[in-house]
């Protein structure tokens, strides 16, 4: 892709997410993920209704009259997007394919989180880690973070969710929360999620295709896997297919969900024809 047209397109991704987090996320976002706890803030005169509990005797005695302790929360945190880039990314069938999706959500979730003083990192992979961003802040880390995505090109076209969560687990030492964005069509990850979800507040959003829940009944048709790239004539003209299709779709949906929710953590379901917006702001109220 040539600069001015990736310019072009990181330039589109930011009016539309930024727009997004300010309006709708900003707080919905503040809300579901609180800090660290409650820091010292000041110390100011009683007033009624004030918690007896929150008086500061020493500076009480010293003024003879009641002062109490202001505390607030200490809000900084990080958000960790780690996002599939792997071959799959690129399967659609509607207006957008997986890869503009996961664009967009990581992007509006970026923008709430440095709207709320957070701090945001990235990490891509694919069977390995292909890219790490440290966290920081500032709108022109933001948008360096966009272009990654857009333009970023994968050394593999295989999937190992494994992979990503223990280098996020050995990289990350201090609690953040953390986004797992992808199609989650990887091998067993259920050990390296059930040692991240210990230390990190961890969220699974599947990107998927409604052709990915069902195939339609259209005769024989050649199939890709985009990840292997092995090539297989499938007759969708069997009931029996379109049925075992339907029903791996299924199990999939509720392996990845169940895994999740045994981990104490949450988990979003997006298809690529559906809103993002609607899907991401339940899910913030839900935890707020």
């Amino acid at each position: 892709m040539e600069a001015k047209d990736l310019l072009k397109k990181v330039r589109k991704v930011e009016i539309k997410t930024k727009r997004l987090s300010n309006n709708l996320f900003g707080g919905e976002y503040q809300s579901a993920f609180k800090g660290r706890g409650m820091t010292f803030s000041e110390v100011r005169g009683y007033e009624f209704g004030d918690d007896v509990r929150s008086i500061d005797w020493n500076v009480t005695a010293r003024y003879n009259q009641p002062f109490v302790k202001v505390f607030e929360e200490e809000r900084e945190l990080t958000l960790m997007l780690i996002v599939d880039i792997s071959g799959s990314k690129s399967f659609g069938t509607d207006s957008q394919i997986k890869k503009d999706i996961v664009t967009e959500i990581s992007a509006t979730l970026a923008f709430s989180a440095i709207q709320n003083n957070d701090k945001v990192g990235l990490i891509l992979f694919s069977d390995e880690v292909e890219l790490f961003i440290p966290p920081s802040k500032g709108k022109t880390h933001i948008l360096r973070i966009i272009r990654e995505l857009i333009e970023f090109k994968p050394k593999s076209s295989k999937t190992d969710i494994s992979v990503a969560l223990k280098f996020f687990s050995n990289i990350v030492t201090k609690k953040s929360i953390a986004f797992i964005i992808s199609d989650f069509n990887s091998n067993d990850y259920s050990k390296s999620l059930s040692v991240s979800s210990k230390k990190h507040d961890i969220t699974g959003i599947r990107i998927y295709d409604r052709f990915e829940e069902e195939v339609p009944n259209i005769g024989f048709v050649p199939m890709i896997d985009q990840e292997t790239f092995e090539l297989k004539y499938i007759d969708t003209s069997s009931r029996k297919i379109r049925t075992e299709y339907k029903a791996k779709s299924i199990k999939r949906k509720t392996d990845f969900e169940n895994l999740f929710k045994r981990n104490g953590s949450g988990t979003i379901s997006c298809r690529t024809d559906q809103s993002y917006v609607k899907l991401l702001l339940g899910y913030f109220k839900n935890r707020g």
